[in-house]
């Protein structure tokens, strides 16, 4: 049995949080993020957000996400009023929460804004809506998440309008891993010992509503990557010198069909798109700018997400990739 499984979110809306820019950033553009008039040649720009620039977050639900484990109420209390917070332990209680692209959309007032799906299991749905500490909570735990994920740096100062969600939230597949599901789930996989981490849903760090835990800076590996002998995927190695098995289950891989993130909690970040021109893309080859080979990693064919293995190779401190 495969220690990911490849699911299908079609994320319910739940409800909507309306925040801000706090400084001026750049991230990736992706197709996810285009708005449908806009034209296809834009796929690949940067997208440059202006300081002040409204970000809508949509909290959804879907079943494929796992839900939290299981845990005590005086855990979970003591996780609400940031005791017991430790990003690297695997034991404690959490909340994995998948992050969507960020995509172009529009304000009441027809401005510019942009939009972003934080989709988290069902089970605490009933508690988010019930207990206005929990979704406090649970509103701070997607900013961060979202902040993580992307360059941005949001502000505190939040609108909760009148809406469950900006726009529909985005259906797409996920490679999940089946370790995160409880025992008993038909998703679930036992073997706690695997190596191979797999696609986003990995336990989320979580800080408490009432003392907000900054996310530290995170560092950008290098990496490489080649072809197959028949040229059918890439394989990518990204040096993780520091990586620890205490970070595994904290960590997130996502792979989309143009494009690779990691997110390794207050160690790395690293984001490759394959549809990034080489002027634009970010220093993350190993030596410098990708260049020429950036170029023809662009020209390659869209990555094989439902066939995607990696494997975390401890004694050579490296994560490969094979997609």
């Amino acid at each position: 049995m495969s220690s990911s499984i490849s699911l299908t979110l079609n994320p319910l809306p739940g409800f909507c949080v309306k925040s801000s820019a706090l400084q001026q950033a750049i991230a990736p553009r992706t197709a996810t993020s285009l708005l449908a008039s806009a034209p296809s040649d834009t796929l690949g720009a940067p997208i440059t957000i202006p300081k002040g620039l409204k970000v809508f977050v949509n909290i959804a639900w879907d079943t494929n996400v796992p839900p939290p484990p299981p845990g005590s109420e005086d855990t979970i209390q003591k996780v609400l009023r940031g005791q017991d917070y430790n990003e690297s332990n695997s034991d404690g209680w959490f909340i994995p929460v998948l992050v969507s692209d960020l995509r172009d959309d529009k304000d009441k007032a027809g401005k510019p804004a942009l939009v972003v799906d934080c989709v988290l299991n069902p089970s605490i749905k009933a508690r988010t809506l019930k207990e206005a500490d929990f979704k406090a909570f649970i509103i701070e735990l997607a900013l961060q998440r979202v902040e993580s994920h992307t360059s941005l740096a949001l502000s505190r100062q939040i609108g909760t309008p009148n809406i469950a969600s900006k726009g529909k939230p985005v259906s797409r597949q996920v490679l999940v891993p089946r370790i995160l599901f409880p025992p008993g789930h038909p998703h679930h996989k036992s073997d706690a010992k695997t190596t191979l981490i797999q696609e986003l849903a990995s336990p989320t760090a979580i800080a408490p509503a009432s003392k907000v835990e900054r996310i530290l800076k995170s560092a950008t590996p290098t990496w490489t990557w080649t072809p197959t002998k028949d040229h059918r995927k890439i394989r990518f190695i990204i040096n993780v010198p520091n990586l620890t098995r205490a970070h595994i289950s904290n960590s997130t891989l996502d792979v989309e069909p143009r494009r690779v993130i990691l997110h390794v909690p207050s160690l790395y970040d690293l984001d490759i798109n394959l549809d990034v021109a080489p002027d634009t893309e970010p220093t993350t080859a190993t030596y410098g700018r990708l260049g020429e080979a950036a170029t023809e990693l662009k020209r390659f064919r869209d990555l094989d997400v439902d066939g995607a293995k990696a494997e975390w190779r401890v004694a050579e401190k490296v994560i490969v990739l094979l997609a």
